[in-house]
């Protein structure tokens, strides 16, 4: 049965950074492959999600079509189809918000006392495009106060396995002078970037001093993460998704 990593920040809230653990999906999606979009047999992603709602007891596991988007939505009931966001928002109780990743950080918020949470689905173009202060904006609207928001960033590809070259990096320093502190020195004219420390800034910036990263490297275990980065560079055909979930 899956066995998901937990983040103390959201002690007492039903949360999980779900892993490769517990699955049924065989040969390159072994394990709890959550993908829809993936190229997985359908009745196994299936039956992964039902762990993951049972695991979590709730009622419904909404997700959406990711599309490295800044864009949230707020669900109240289970979703007949997959709108194009991604992050999600929800003060009903039963419903657990879902988002897939394989590298791209994952970040689960809450708001205890007003019974507020969100999912997002942060890659370089959701994080600089503002996907994490959407969502949080979008908690605020429904009566949430960002001095109570609390932020847990799961596993993603660490600066050590996140190779980019000259062009991503003016990008980000065109954006702001003060990103060059998220890059490292690589071989050559390459750089290695620091995609959690970049995320976890941006929510200190829009005010959640409550955030934090579980440490998890995406890229380096394979035996516990899918990562389309370790897929790439092994030219292989396909990859899972990993879910990061949370419900009231």
């Amino acid at each position: 049965m899956p066995n998901p990593i937990r983040s103390d920040m959201l002690e007492g809230i039903s949360h999980g950074f779900f892993t490769r653990e517990g699955g049924v999906s065989e040969g390159i999606y072994l394990g709890l492959n959550g993908g829809q979009g993936s190229k997985d047999a359908p009745e196994a992603v299936a039956e992964n999600r039902r762990r993951i709602i049972d695991h979590l007891g709730a009622a419904h596991l909404a997700s959406v079509n990711q599309v490295h988007s800044p864009d949230c939505i707020v669900v109240d009931g289970p979703l007949e189809e997959r709108p194009r966001a991604d992050a999600m928002v929800t003060n009903t109780p039963g419903i657990a918000l879902a988002v897939l990743t394989a590298d791209c950080t994952p970040v689960l918020f809450a708001d205890r006392e007003a019974g507020v949470i969100g999912a997002a689905h942060a890659g370089w173009k959701g994080a600089i495009g503002g996907v994490l202060e959407t969502t949080l904006d979008t908690m605020v609207a429904l009566g949430a106060d960002r001095a109570r928001i609390e932020a847990a960033i799961g596993p993603v590809i660490s600066q050590r396995a996140y190779e980019v070259g000259p062009e991503f990096v003016e990008r980000f320093l065109d954006d702001d002078p003060d990103n060059a502190r998220f890059f490292a020195g690589g071989q050559g004219d390459r750089a290695m970037f620091d995609l959690p420390g970049y995320c976890r800034e941006r929510l200190r910036a829009a005010g959640i001093d409550r955030a934090e990263w579980t440490g998890h490297c995406t890229y380096s275990d394979e035996k516990l993460f899918y990562s389309y980065r370790r897929t790439c560079h092994r030219s292989e055909p396909d990859y899972g998704r990993l879910v990061s979930a949370i419900r009231l």
